[in-house]
C-alpha cells in the first residue's frame, strides 16, 4: 500500500533546512492537541481504578461505559439510543481506518466519498480498501459545503462527511444534514459523519447526523452512523475513547470483526472516560476558552468567529512560502492549507493559499503568536 507522508511530515521537511530566529519562544499551532490540563476529575478516575489493570477489557466496553456514552448522547443530541446502536472505541482514527475495511471488504470497486480538505486517515481508508474516490470538495465557491452531486453519490459505497469541519470551520444545519440522509436512503450508501468537534462551538450548538436522521423519520438510523471523540471535549486525547453509533445492523457485524482487531480500551482507561462523557461542566469551560481565543483573533486579525472547532482558516497569496517566513523570522508553526487536500476533478486543491491554525493555547500564548502572525502577514 502507498499511503501519502502525512501533513506533519509534509510540514517537517517544508520546515527541515530553516533555523528560527531565537528572538521569540517557539509556537506551535499545528496540531488539534488542547494544550490544557485534563480535568482533575478525570485524572482522579483514572488514577482510583489502576488496580483494573490486572483485567482483560471487553471489546464489548463496560457497561458503564456504553451507557454514559448513551447518556451524552441523549442529553446533547436529544436521541435515545439502545446497546445495539452504539460501540465504544479506542478513540476514532482506528475506526476511520478500519471500518471501511470491513464495510468494504466483499465489494469489487468499491467508491468513496469524502470531504476535501480532510483528516488524513479518510484517504488511507480508501487506499487500505482500493477504492475509487470522489473528493466533495470544500471551498469558498461553495460555503465550505459539500456540493450533492446525484450521479456520483448514487455510485458510492461510503460517504464520509466531517461537520463541524477541521479544517475548514464550517458546520451544516439540520435541514442540510437530513438531505443528506434522504440520499444515503435514496442511493443506499452508508453515510458516516466524523463529530469530533461537535462539543467545541461559539453559539449554537451543531446538530448531529443522529438528529438529521430522525428528523426525517429514520428513527432506526439505516444507513446512517456518527463518531465521536472526548478527546478535544475534555482535553483527553491519551484515554483514547470514542464511540461510533447509528444502525443497529452494521454495528452488530462489525463488532464481531472488532474482536478479531484487538482495540479494547483497557478498563482504567474505561472508567475514566466513563467520567468524563457524563459531565458537561468541564466541557463548557473548555468552550468559553476557545471562544476567547477566537475573540482575540477577531480583535488582531479581523477574522470572523466561526460556529465550531478550534480552528482558523485563513487564506494568505503563498501558503508554503508564507509558513517558512512565519517560522525563521517569528518562530511560529501553521501548518499549509494544501497539506491537508488534494487536486480535485478540475486540477484545483481547495487548500491552496489557506493556513491552518489550531488556537489551542492559552490566551496569553494565543495573543502572543497571533501578533507575530499579524506583523507576518503585514510584511
Amino acid at each position: 500500500m502507498n499511503f501519502e507522508p502525512y501533513p506533519f511530515e509534509k510540514l517537517n521537511n517544508l520546515l527541515k533546512n530553516i533555523t528560527p530566529t531565537t528572538d521569540f519562544s517557539p509556537s506551535v499551532l499545528t496540531i488539534g492537541e488542547p494544550q490544557f490540563e485534563t480535568p482533575t476529575f478525570i485524572q482522579d478516575a483514572l488514577a482510583n481504578s489502576s488496580s483494573l489493570l490486572k483485567k482483560y477489557p471487553k471489546t464489548t466496553g463496560e457497561a458503564n461505559l456504553r451507557e454514559a456514552m448513551r447518556t451524552f448522547v441523549s442529553k446533547r443530541f436529544h436521541t435515545e439510543l439502545d446497546d445495539s446502536q452504539i460501540i465504544p472505541t479506542f478513540g476514532t482514527r482506528e475506526v476511520l481506518f478500519n471500518f471501511p475495511q470491513f464495510l468494504l471488504f466483499d465489494k469489487e470497486n468499491s467508491v468513496m466519498a469524502y470531504t476535501n480538505p480532510f483528516y488524513q486517515i479518510y484517504e488511507g481508508a480508501a487506499i487500505a480498501t482500493r477504492s475509487q474516490v470522489i473528493h466533495l470538495n470544500l471551498d469558498e465557491e461553495n460555503n465550505f459545503k459539500p456540493t450533492m452531486n446525484e450521479e456520483e453519490l448514487a455510485s458510492c459505497d461510503l460517504v464520509i462527511l466531517n461537520f463541524p469541519n477541521n479544517p475548514t470551520t464550517a458546520s451544516l444545519t439540520l435541514e442540510e444534514l437530513s438531505q443528506w440522509v434522504f440520499l444515503a436512503l435514496k442511493h443506499d450508501f452508508v453515510l458516516l459523519n466524523d463529530e469530533c468537534y461537535s462539543e467545541i462551538y461559539t453559539g449554537t450548538p451543531p446538530p448531529s447526523l443522529l438528529e438529521a436522521s430522525k428528523h426525517i423519520g429514520n428513527d432506526s438510523f439505516k444507513n446512517v452512523l456518527v463518531i465521536n471523540s472526548i478527546s478535544k471535549r475534555s482535553s483527553a486525547p491519551g484515554l483514547r475513547s470514542g464511540f461510533i453509533a447509528g444502525d443497529a445492523e452494521i454495528l452488530q457485524e462489525y463488532m464481531k470483526y472488532r474482536t478479531y482487531v484487538g482495540c479494547a480500551s483497557p478498563l482504567p482507561l474505561q472508567s475514566a472516560a466513563a467520567a468524563a462523557w457524563l459531565d458537561e461542566e468541564h466541557v463548557t469551560a473548555s468552550r468559553e476558552i476557545y471562544k476567547k481565543n477566537f475573540q482575540i483573533a477577531k480583535e488582531i486579525l479581523g477574522t470572523a468567529i466561526p460556529e465550531a472547532t478550534f480552528y482558523l482558516w485563513i487564506q494568505v497569496e503563498n501558503a508554503l512560502e508564507f509558513t517558512k517566513k512565519l517560522y525563521e523570522k517569528y518562530n511560529v508553526k501553521v501548518l499549509p492549507g494544501e497539506f491537508l487536500a488534494r487536486e480535485n476533478s478540475q486540477g484545483k486543491n481547495p487548500g491552496i493559499s489557506y493556513i491552518r491554525i489550531a488556537l489551542v493555547e492559552n490566551e496569553a500564548k494565543t495573543r502572543d503568536a497571533l501578533n507575530r502572525i499579524k506583523e507576518c502577514l503585514s510584511e
